[in-house]
C-alpha cells in the first residue's frame, strides 16, 4: 500500500471538510492500485504524478470507489497542500495537467504548517432544464415544484456537468433525502454527474448552502465539493443572485451529514464577461486512523 496521507478539504471554523486521501508520490502506481486507495477509505482520493510534458509542472489523477474520475477540485486542494507540507512543490505557482485540462494553483504559506491554497476553474455555461427534464430531477429528489425557489433547475459546467436545483429555504434543503438508484437514473437521462441542490441563506452576504448528490461514484452524498460550488457560482451570476464581481462566494456544504464545510469561490472577469473562477478552502490533517 502506498504512502497516504488523510486529510479534510474545505474545512468550516477547524472542522468538518470532505475527507481525501492523498498519495503525494504515486509514481508506479497503475489505476487499479489507486483505484484500490480510493475503495479502501471510501473517498475521492488523489494522486500527484510527475508531469510527462513540458508545459506542466505535475500531472494529478483521481480516484473514486467506483471509477476514475477527469477533475475533482477538492482533491487537487487537497493534494497541493500535502505536497507543500512535504516541501515538494517547484513553487508557490503550480501547473497542473488533469483528466479534464490544465488546471493551475495558488500556494501561500500562512504559518504554523498551514497554507492557503486556490485553483482555478474555466467559466461555466449554464442551462436551464425544464419539462420531462426538471421532472425527472424532481421525482428522483422525491419533492414537487412547490419545494423549490422560483428559479429554474439549470444543468451547469465548469469541469463537469451538475444539476442545479433552486430549494425555497436551508430547512427544504436539508430535509432531502433521495435513493442513490433515482439520482444515478435521473441524473444519466439529463447528462449529470451529480444533483446540486442548494438554498440562499443571506443574498447580501452572498452565502449560500448546498448538497451534493453525485451519480454514481460508490457513495451516496459528498460533503464538499468545488466542482459543483463552481457550477452554482455560475448559476448565482446567471440567475442574478450575484453581482458581477469577484467579491468572494461563500458555500456551506455537509451540514445533513454531520461534515459541515465551507467551499469560497471567486468569479473573475474581463472586459465585464466571465473567464473563470477561483476555488478556495481551508485544509486540515484528519486524525481519522
Amino acid at each position: 500500500m502506498p504512502d497516504v496521507t488523510l486529510v479534510d478539504v474545505f474545512t468550516h471554523g477547524g472542522r468538518g471538510g470532505n475527507p481525501c486521501p492523498v498519495v503525494a508520490e504515486a509514481r508506479g502506481l497503475d489505476a487499479e492500485s489507486m483505484r484500490d486507495v480510493a475503495r479502501r477509505y471510501g473517498h475521492e482520493s488523489g494522486f500527484a504524478l510527475p508531469s510527462d510534458d513540458g508545459a506542466h509542472d505535475l500531472r494529478f489523477r483521481f480516484f473514486v470507489p467506483n471509477h476514475e474520475m477527469e477533475m475533482c477540485a477538492h482533491a487537487t486542494i487537497g493534494t497541493l497542500w500535502v505536497l507543500a507540507r512535504e516541501g515538494r512543490l517547484p513553487d508557490s505557482t503550480v501547473r497542473i495537467a488533469t483528466g479534464s485540462g490544465a488546471v493551475t494553483g495558488f500556494v501561500a504559506p500562512r504559518g504554523d504548517g498551514d497554507w492557503t491554497i486556490a485553483i482555478t476553474q474555466p467559466a461555466g455555461s449554464v442551462r436551464p432544464l425544464a419539462g420531462e427534464a426538471e421532472d425527472a430531477v424532481l421525482t428522483s429528489l422525491g419533492i414537487d415544484r412547490g419545494t423549490l425557489a422560483d428559479r429554474p433547475v439549470h444543468n451547469a459546467v465548469t469541469s463537469r456537468v451538475k444539476t442545479l436545483v433552486p430549494m425555497r429555504d436551508a430547512a427544504a434543503l436539508n430535509a432531502l433525502a433521495p435513493a442513490s438508484d433515482a439520482v444515478e437514473a435521473a441524473c444519466t437521462r439529463i447528462g449529470s454527474t451529480g444533483l446540486y441542490p442548494y438554498a440562499v441563506l443571506d443574498g447580501p452576504a452572498r452565502l449560500f448552502e448546498a448538497r451534493q448528490f453525485p451519480r454514481a461514484s460508490g457513495y451516496p452524498e459528498d460533503a464538499a465539493t468545488g466542482i459543483a460550488a463552481a457550477a452554482l457560482a455560475f448559476g448565482l451570476l446567471e440567475d442574478g443572485l450575484v453581482a458581477p464581481d469577484d467579491r468572494p462566494i461563500r458555500i456551506l456544504q455537509g451540514r445533513a451529514m454531520g461534515r459541515l464545510s465551507e467551499i469560497r469561490v471567486r468569479l473573475g472577469f474581463a472586459d465585464g464577461r466571465a473567464i473563470g473562477c477561483l476555488l478556495e478552502g481551508d485544509v486540515a490533517l484528519n486524525a481519522t486512523p
